[in-house]
């Protein structure tokens, strides 16, 4: 059988390749069913959703940026404007993988397009362990706070989320 590669497998392979660099490509989780959203992540995982580490891109004035947030928070419209000095604005969705380098569902703080900062939001570091996605709708990696810090090569910690109780 050939198998034939389109966007997803692309981009988690840049993922793979990036983790092999750190020995850890073995680590990286794919399922048989899609893990697009937090709740999809959560159910495949079988885990919290808050231990989904989910990736949202912005477009800000003069840079692309994202954050990493806890599965169970949206932004703070506020709070990201006190820290960017901009207002949040998401990537259009088919514009992601183009300024990213992933397809949305599978946007990750690993083997991004040059110039995409990383933030990580204080939301995740309540949990000792978080699974961020790997390229693709259907994979994920579970991490330590701290192999996210070094893997994601984050520029700092921020606070711009809030509980979406």
């Amino acid at each position: 059988m050939i198998k034939i590669y389109g966007v997803r497998e692309m981009s988690i392979e840049k993922v793979k390749n990036y983790f092999k660099d750190f020995g850890l490509e073995d680590r990286i989780i794919e399922f048989d069913t899609s893990s697009a959203t937090v709740e999809l992540a959560a159910a495949a995982l079988n885990c919290q959703p808050e231990r989904i580490a989910k990736s949202l891109s912005f477009m800000l004035k003069d840079k692309i940026v994202i954050v990493v947030t806890a599965g169970d928070v949206k932004i703070d419209n506020k709070k990201f404007k006190e820290f960017f000095a901009t207002k949040a604005k998401m990537i259009d969705k088919d514009r992601v993988e183009d300024l990213i380098g992933h397809e949305v569902g599978g946007v990750c703080p690993f083997a991004l397009k040059d110039g995409v900062e990383v933030y990580l939001d204080q939301s995740l570091k309540r949990f000792d362990t978080v699974f961020p996605a790997c390229g693709s709708s259907n994979s994920a990696i579970e991490l330590t706070i701290e192999e996210l810090e070094k893997y994601s090569k984050y520029k700092e910690w921020i606070d711009v989320t809030k509980s979406m109780e």
